[in-house]
């Protein structure tokens, strides 16, 4: 009989995905610390649309905020909402995060209105909550699918944040991201199909 160690535990699971979640907003934190002893200078590093340095802010905008409150309001779902997408693994985590980015900011860039500069991590948000929503039923995974039901009662009124509304508020930064989550999601379950054709 021997006894070896296994790498699935799914408690340490769970522990690596918190610390990664929280790591992260602590990062987000770090960053608006350092932008608010600067004069919040460095949210001139937003996305300005139709630009060709507004290109830069696509990768920069997740991590400035316009304020404390702005900051705030987007810790809490970044903290609950990339945990539950980093319990997959943190490849997926990465990948969501990365789709979510890039979309929403290509959405901003194209379709912001011109002269205005747009910051924040809500894209990111809105496609960790989509890609939650609707991988469980791609990838017919069960559990899945009640924690993306759970999700949807608890944030689902998130939503209307993709709708025109509130002035100062990028309902486009909103919308594509949560494109952004819905694109990972297909990805990512065609991947599964692809790797398993037999997966239920």
């Amino acid at each position: 009989m021997s006894t070896r160690t296994t790498t699935d535990d799914p408690t340490m699971s769970w522990v690596k995905a918190g610390l990664l979640s929280l790591a992260f907003v602590a990062l987000l934190w770090v960053v608006e610390i350092v932008d608010a002893t600067q004069g919040g200078d460095l949210d001139s590093y937003g996305i300005r649309p139709r630009t060709q340095e507004g290109l830069w802010g696509i990768p920069a905008a997740p991590f400035l905020h316009g304020g404390w409150d702005h900051l705030e309001a987007n810790s809490g779902p970044l903290l609950v909402l990339g945990f539950l997408v980093a319990t997959v693994s943190v490849g997926r985590w990465l990948a969501v995060m990365a789709w979510a980015a890039v979309v929403s900011g290509l959405g901003v860039w194209l379709l912001a209105p011109a002269n205005s500069l747009t910051i924040g991590a809500s894209g990111l948000v809105f496609g960790l909550l989509t890609y939650l929503m609707v991988a469980g039923f791609l990838e017919r995974r069960p559990m899945r699918i009640l924690v993306g039901v759970a999700v949807f009662l608890f944030y689902g009124s998130v939503l209307l944040g993709v709708l025109p509304g509130a002035a100062g508020v990028s309902w486009q930064g909103h919308l594509f991201g949560a494109v952004g989550g819905v694109v990972a999601a297909y990805v990512h379950a065609g991947r599964r199909r692809a790797r398993d054709p037999y997966a239920a």
